[in-house]
C-alpha cells in the first residue's frame, strides 16, 4: 500500500522522547526546531512506541513520520544475516522522505531509496544486511538525524550515483559505516558527505571510495569514540570495478581530492 504525503505507519501515538541531555532527545529538538545539533558523546537509542511486524516490503511516496514506532521484519523478510537479495522493510520512491522511525530486529535489508530520498530520525537497533542502499542517477540523497548500530558489514551502501548527505548521526559496532559501491554493473561518481557525526567503536571503516570512478569522502566534525588506539579508518580508497570481483585497495590518507579531511576534523574520545 502505497503512504501519501502527510500519512502516518502504525497506529501508535507519536511519542516525545525522555532525556533532554541524550543524543535521541537532541536529534528530535534539532530536526523540529531547526537549531544546530552539537557533536554528541554519548548516543542513546530512543524507546519505540510500540511494535509492527512486517511480512512484506511496506512502498512510501510523498512524506511519512512513522511517529517512533519499531518496525521489524517477519516471514520472508525475518532474516538479518548478509545474503546480497533481502528485500528492504522499506522501499522509497524518488522524492519520499521517512522519519521518525525505529527498524528492530530482524531487520531484513532495512530501507532502499529508489532515487532522491531523506531519512530523517531513522533508527536501526540491530542492522541486517544493510541499514540503507541509495540507487538512482544523479541524485541527492539526505539523511539527518538517527542512529545505526551491530551491522556485520556496512550501514550505508551507495550504489547509485550523486552525492549523499549524512549529518547528526551515529554508528555503532561497524565493519564500514558507508561504502560506495565497489563492484556494482554500474558505475558512477559519488560525492559522500559525512558531517557533525559520532562514531563509536569497534568499528573499520568510516568511508569506503572509488578513486577511479572520481569518487569523493568529506568528513566534517566527527567525533568517534572508544577508539584510543585510532584503528578505525576514516577514508578507505579502493579501485572500483562493474565486473563483481572484490575491488583492490588503493591507499587511506587524507588528500584533498578524494578523501577530504584533516586532523581537526577528527575528535577522539
Amino acid at each position: 500500500m502505497t503512504r501519501q504525503h502527510g500519512t502516518r505507519l502504525g497506529t501508535g501515538k507519536r511519542r516525545v522522547i525522555a532525556g533532554g541531555v541524550g543524543a535521541a532527545a537532541l536529534v528530535l529538538t534539532a530536526l523540529t526546531s531547526g537549531l544546530t545539533l552539537p557533536t554528541a558523546s554519548a548516543a542513546t537509542w530512543p524507546s519505540p512506541n510500540g511494535s509492527e511486524a512486517v511480512g512484506a516490503t511496506k512502498p512510501i511516496s510523498g512524506s511519512v513520520d512513522g511517529g517512533m514506532r519499531r518496525y521489524y521484519g517477519t516471514g520472508d523478510l525475518g532474516g538479518d544475516g548478509q545474503n546480497e537479495d533481502q528485500d528492504p522493510i522499506f522501499q522509497l520512491a524518488d522524492g519520499a522522505t521517512l522519519k521518525n522511525v525505529i527498524i528492530g530486529a530482524p531487520a531484513a535489508d532495512g530501507i532502499h531509496c529508489s532515487g532522491s530520498c531523506t531519512l530523517q530520525n531513522v533508527w536501526w537497533e540491530d542492522v541486517g544486511e544493510d541499514a540503507a542502499t541509495f540507487r538512482g542517477t544523479g541524485k541527492t540523497f539526505t539523511v539527518n538525524g538517527g542512529g545505526a548500530r551491530k551491522a556485520a558489514d556496512k550501514i550505508f551502501q551507495f550504489n547509485g550515483g550523486g552525492t549523499l548527505n549524512i549529518s547528526n548521526f551515529a554508528g555503532q559496532d561497524f565493519k564500514t559505516f558507508v561504502r560506495s559501491c565497489g563492484n556494482c554493473s554500474s558505475q558512477y561518481k559519488r560525492t559522500i558527505n559525512v558531517t557533525d557525526t559520532e562514531i563509536t567503536a569497534p568499528g573499520g571503516v568510516i568511508g569506503g571510495i572509488n578513486t577511479n570512478y572520481g569518487d569523493s569522502l568529506t568528513l566534517r566534525g566527527i567525533t568517534i569514540v572508544g577508539d584510543s588506539g585510532k584503528k578505525i579508518v576514516p577514508c578507505q580508497k579502493y579501485i572500483g570495478n562493474n565486473t563483481g570481483a572484490e575491488p583492490t585497495k588503493n591507499g587511506s590518507d587524507a588528500d584533498g581530492t578524494y578523501c577530504k579531511y584533516s586532523a581537526a576534523d577528527l575528535t577522539y574520545r
